[in-house]
């Protein structure tokens, strides 16, 4: 059992999080679109969802850490073959520098050792791969289909087959049209110089240790595994022995373990700007692990555009929101895009709050922000918990426009 080197409050563990985690974004120099790679590449994976109740999250992920960023700069980074589309816990902007570290995965699937969501249809992807080989670079809706259509995302047989040969390596996206996938052959997109050789299991270990605590300040063994099938033995045996050969710290926390990478600590003796409010995607490298989120913020956070309607507490599309170092409420809300309007749905705000005073003025300004980023021009408030806020938030709100 290895030793216990340091012991964490979890005010002091929190700071390192949100240091880590690059939140609260400090005045940076270069231009705009190096920020946003920097971003990429400091947080490993940025996921990519469809919902659009108001700006993806893959682009509300990085505009918290780049307040220059601009949804153009996915676009011109993957066309510049800095980044790249691939799985991560789920499906994700990745490192172009990291492309090696894909290797396992796309292996696994391609030899059968790990399942993908349906079964491979080889005669159907070896004629997928011919006409994208003589054509060029194709979309789903490039490949006729005359079956029975049963409605699923996967219902088209040839979608079915480009998504299995792009979880297994032999496609690459190379752009989005109107958010729809264009597939090239690997060899085609990758630059020349890339590394494709297949990392041996322990630098695989090493590199999701690694790269997880230098994003998350602190991490155990299962949130370093999250969601990536049969790693967490090996990621369990390899910070074992990293803490023996003093590359890892251990850190007790409210009788809890984790590791932490030693250079990482330093971060405790720089300033959080506290005063600073941001409100956050729901999908944001922050707030995934909904038991760290409640573990270490005591933030019981559930997205309930999955819930069915009569059961939501919170409303469809709530958003964190992070201010004086914790986690203080969440916002319920839709972008009415024809009207440039941002409906806040519901505010609700956690029970413990009391400094509603500085907690609104921070709020304010930041939706000034948030507005702009929505391309909006006002909001709506419609409802707040408790109730007797909504007219002290409406007083400094009512004349927000942009």
């Amino acid at each position: 059992m290895a030793k216990i080197t340091a012991s964490l409050s979890l005010q002091q563990v929190r700071k390192l999080v949100l240091l880590s985690q690059r939140v609260l974004p400090v005045r940076q120099s270069g231009n705009a679109i190096a920020a946003t790679l920097s971003a990429i590449e400091h947080l490993g994976y940025i996921q990519i969802d469809t919902i659009s109740a108001i700006q993806r999250a893959h682009h509300h992920t990085l505009w918290n850490r780049n307040p220059r960023y601009n949804s153009s700069h996915l676009e011109q980074l993957t066309a510049d073959k800095k980044i790249f589309e691939y799985w991560s816990h789920a499906a994700a902007y990745l490192p172009m520098r990291d492309f090696r570290y894909s290797l396992a995965r796309k292996q696994a699937i391609a030899n059968g050792t790990q399942k993908h969501w349906y079964e491979p249809d080889k005669q159907l992807m070896n004629s997928v791969l011919k006409r994208i080989a003589t054509e060029g670079p194709l979309m789903a809706k490039d490949f006729e289909h005359s079956g029975k259509k049963t409605g699923e995302w996967t219902s088209k047989p040839a979608k079915r087959a480009l998504e299995s040969l792009f979880i297994q390596g032999e496609l690459m996206i190379t752009s989005r049209v109107n958010f729809h996938k264009v597939y090239d052959l690997t060899e085609r997109v990758l630059p020349e110089d890339t590394n494709t050789t297949l990392p041996s299991p322990e630098e695989y270990a090493r590199f999701l240790i690694t790269r997880y605590l230098q994003a998350n300040g602190l991490g155990q063994a299962t949130e370093i595994s999250y969601l990536l099938r049969n790693t967490k033995p090996l990621v369990v045996a390899t910070l074992q022995e990293m803490v023996s050969t003093r590359e890892l710290l251990k850190i007790s926390v409210s009788d809890n373990s984790y590791y932490a990478l030693p250079d990482s600590l330093e971060l405790l003796n720089k300033p959080l700007s506290r005063s600073k409010l941001k409100i956050l995607s729901p999908f944001d490298n922050l707030v995934i692990q909904r038991k760290r989120v409640q573990a270490l913020f005591n933030f019981d956070y559930l997205i309930e555009c999955y819930v069915p309607e009569a059961k939501r507490k919170y409303g469809y599309f709530s958003l964190p929101i992070l201010w004086d170092g914790k986690l203080v409420a969440r916002m319920d809300c839709r972008t009415e895009r024809k009207k440039s309007l941002l409906h806040i749905h519901h505010l609700a705000l956690e029970p413990w709050l009391i400094k509603t005073d500085a907690f609104t003025l921070a709020l304010s300004k930041e939706l000034e922000a948030f507005l702009r980023f929505n391309n909006c021009s006002s909001l709506r408030l419609h409802r707040t918990t408790p109730v007797n806020f909504k007219p002290e938030l409406q007083a400094v709100i009512k004349n927000l426009t942009c």
